[in-house]
């Protein structure tokens, strides 16, 4: 071994313990690194022992210690190769910032700095809820862990720091038990790492649940005598067939785990006395592949010769194996004193595939949710069979078509659609909560309500008591449950306009002296075009049909304006001009005899696109061309449509403007907006409306302008004030 620091601050024996550890390291990795490559495992040592010189582990070991023992664990339990073990080498003096990505770099494969980002990457997450949402995070660790290898690599530091649980803070001994137990040790089952799944389960029941570990250990502990005797007496038949027909084999006896066998107790509301399976036999036969069949069927009926099995738990997983590439016969057989004993029968072949990982145990224990899992954790199965060979790029991929995972500000997660919004978000927290949403803090940043989330963003979304929800949200929704309730607030918000025009109808049609009949009402509808009564008094109600034309349906004038008699308030000839479709009447204060008036419902501007509509008794109307009613108006109406310009001498007359502002809330917001307004640009306000709510504010403002220059150049100015996010001009 060499070291770039000879001494390194180490006593003598430090570096005899060092060097002994190493040589055993090198030998537990050679099976797993490709010939040569142990100087580039000698190369991250050195590095790290260099980085971690003075420093002691939780136990008072030399620091280099625990990247070594992480080292150890991610060879034996894993089989990943070289480039995951330099990573297990270099990840502490890489997350203390005593070794920089540019070192790494330099004298390592990229695939190193990239597993060791993951691994940083994975430890800034909030993992406070994982007891009571371990599912999401798991497949949140899954989705962002983004190279297959850095999940093992955390699942192996994650270890390492459970079996020095006792020696490391209070405060850190919860977290890293809580992770330990509900994320890091179902993740291990689901990849078949059986060890490391026991390990965890039953080390982290045993902070968790000490009690209950500790009732269950001394049970098993005043048993041991009893099973063993047990065990022999049950083997013992068995041992004597398999010696007079020459099988080669081994055979392992274990009890259930401590955790199985409380989870069991739990589940089926049992006893310890009651729970009947403790002891399971492994039957491991050496024999070539071609035999392996048939010889595994002879040793079963062996078994069930000497001891009848149970029908109902014979499982062969030999003629049909599992889509994992599991193969194993497994029966359950009544042994001597009435007890129930599991047995496994497998070659040496089986065996070894099944305790590395390669037949990802967790799919034969948990088929519930086997069609369920991710596709993408064949790649980490793979990765396993061949370190080297990563499909990790692929795996991220495709988790990345599927969903998001978002955090709350109190650490809860929640799954999204990948492509959700603020929106979607507030939706899936609370429907008020979406319903009165403004946008939200992303990471601390204030972002709109269309922003799009990404994989780990925490939000916390902004709320105000007026805000409504608005048609164009269904443009960018993504959830379909944030759509339904979008949908149903609008129709809501429909039926009570509705409502209110009826209420508006009954009253014109007393002073009209009509009767307010279904018939009559079917008759309005057939003659608008109108589908359905609430569409009829919708519009009422939002002023998209004047009342007046309902009159006509029942009191016709004895002729319109299109017969030759000219409307109320228009001369003939004006009108004649008015209804030429390629001629524009021009707006100025001098188009003698013909009255005009501005719409309210869009507020025209000098020099905003506009269209005239040529009312029963008001002359003409003038609308911007973006007009909210402007599609219905041109498609029931086109007749009464008129093309119209600005005329230059208009340009010195004042129009009202309503101005939608919003921001991040500061002292004196408001005397700011108003001087720049009033004392800046000279422009007349006639009012201000301003409210706040979780630091940021929303205000309306009432102007008068010139045109539609002039209001640029105030939006523009107004988005330059210190704070404020977004000036718009309200339709």
């Amino acid at each position: 071994m060499q070291t770039s620091q000879p001494n390194n601050g180490l006593t003598e024996s430090e570096r005899e313990q060092i060097i002994s550890k190493y040589r055993n390291l090198l030998r537990l990795c050679r099976p797993y690194i490709k010939p040569g490559d142990s100087s580039v495992i000698r190369k991250a040592f050195n590095i790290a022992l260099s980085a971690l010189s003075g420093e002691k582990t939780k136990l008072g070991d030399p620091g280099i210690f625990y990247p070594m023992d992480l080292t150890e664990i991610l060879a034996v339990e894993t089989g990943l190769g070289t480039n995951s073990l330099v990573s297990t080498l270099l990840l502490h003096a890489f997350l203390s910032g005593q070794v920089t990505p540019n070192t790494i770099l330099r004298d390592f494969d990229p695939q190193v700095i990239n597993m060791l980002q993951g691994v940083k990457k994975i430890n800034s997450i909030k993992t406070g809820k994982t007891a009571i949402q371990s599912e999401n995070f798991i497949r949140f660790l899954l989705s962002i862990s983004g190279d297959a290898r850095t999940l093992l690599i955390k699942m192996a530091d994650t270890l390492y720091h459970m079996r020095i649980l006792h020696y490391l803070d209070q405060a850190v001994q919860m977290k890293v038990a809580n992770d330990a137990y509900f994320l890091y040790a179902p993740i291990a089952h689901r990849l078949g790492l059986y060890h490391i799944k026991t390990e965890l389960e039953n080390s982290g029941m045993k902070f968790l649940h000490p009690d209950e570990y500790q009732t269950i250990t001394n049970k098993l502990k005043e048993s041991v005598k009893a099973r063993d005797a047990y065990i022999n007496a049950f083997l013992n038949p068995i041992i004597q067939r398999l010696h007079q027909q020459k099988f080669h084999y081994e055979i392992k006896s274990r009890t259930k785990s401590v955790h199985s066998i409380w989870k069991k107790m739990v589940k089926q509301q049992l006893g310890f006395d009651e729970v009947y399976d403790l002891l399971a036999i492994r039957i491991i036969l050496d024999t070539p592949r071609e035999n392996e069949k048939e010889a595994c069927w002879k040793v079963y009926s062996i078994v069930s010769d000497i001891y009848p099995p149970n029908p109902s738990r014979l499982r062969d997983w030999i003629s049909v194996p599992k889509t994992s590439g599991y193969e194993s016969l497994h029966t359950t057989v009544k042994g001597p004193l009435m007890k129930w004993v599991e047995v496994q029968i497998r070659s040496r072949r089986m065996d070894e595939i099944a305790e590395m990982g390669h037949a990802a145990h967790w799919k034969y224990k948990e088929s519930r949710k086997e069609a369920d899992s991710p596709d993408w954790l064949l790649s980490i199965r793979n990765l396993l069979e061949n370190p080297e060979s990563s499909n990790a790029r692929q795996a991220r991929l495709e988790a990345e078509q599927a969903e998001i995972y978002v955090f709350t500000p109190d650490g809860d997660l929640k799954s999204m659609p990948r492509g959700a919004t603020v929106l979607d978000f507030a939706f899936e927290i609370h429907t008020n909560l979406g319903l009165q949403c403004t946008g939200a803090k992303v990471n601390g940043k204030i972002n709109p309500i269309k922003y799009v989330l990404q994989n780990g963003d925490e939000v916390a979304v902004l709320t105000a008591k007026n805000q409504k929800p608005k048609a164009d949200w269904l443009s960018f929704l993504k959830t379909p449950r944030a759509r339904q309730k979008v949908k149903r607030a609008l129709k809501e918000e429909e039926l009570k306009e509705a409502e209110l025009g009826k209420e508006a109808l009954m009253r014109k049609f007393r002073n009209w002296k009509i009767q307010f009949s279904d018939d009559n009402i079917l008759k309005v509808l057939k003659a608008l075009k109108y589908k359905t009564p609430i569409e009829l008094y919708h519009a009422i109600a939002t002023e998209k049909l004047d009342a007046l034309v309902i009159r006509d349906i029942f009191q016709p004038p004895q002729k319109t304006g299109l017969q030759g008699t000219p409307e109320p308030g228009i001369r003939e000839d004006d009108r004649k001009t008015l209804l030429k479709k390629d001629d524009f009447v021009f707006l100025d204060q001098n188009l003698a005899g013909i009255n005009y008036t501005l719409a309210s419902c869009c507020n025209p501007i000098f020099g905003d696109d506009v269209f005239g509509f040529v009312t029963i008794s008001k002359g003409i109307t003038i609308h911007r061309k973006s007009c909210p009613n402007a599609k219905e108006m041109m498609e029931k109406y086109d007749y009464r449509i008129i093309q119209v310009k600005w005329r230059e001498a208009s340009s010195s007359g004042s129009f009202h403007a309503t101005i939608r502002i919003s921001g991040i809330d500061q002292l004196g917001i408001v005397s700011t907006l108003s001087d720049v307004i009033s004392n800046e640009l000279k422009v007349n306000m006639r009012s201000i409306s301003v409210e706040t709510n979780n630091g940021v504010f929303e205000g309306t403002i009432k102007i008068m302008v010139s045109d539609t220059r002039h209001l640029d150049t105030l939006l523009h100015k107004l988005t330059r004030v210190k704070g404020v996010l977004k000036a718009i001009r309200l339709e």
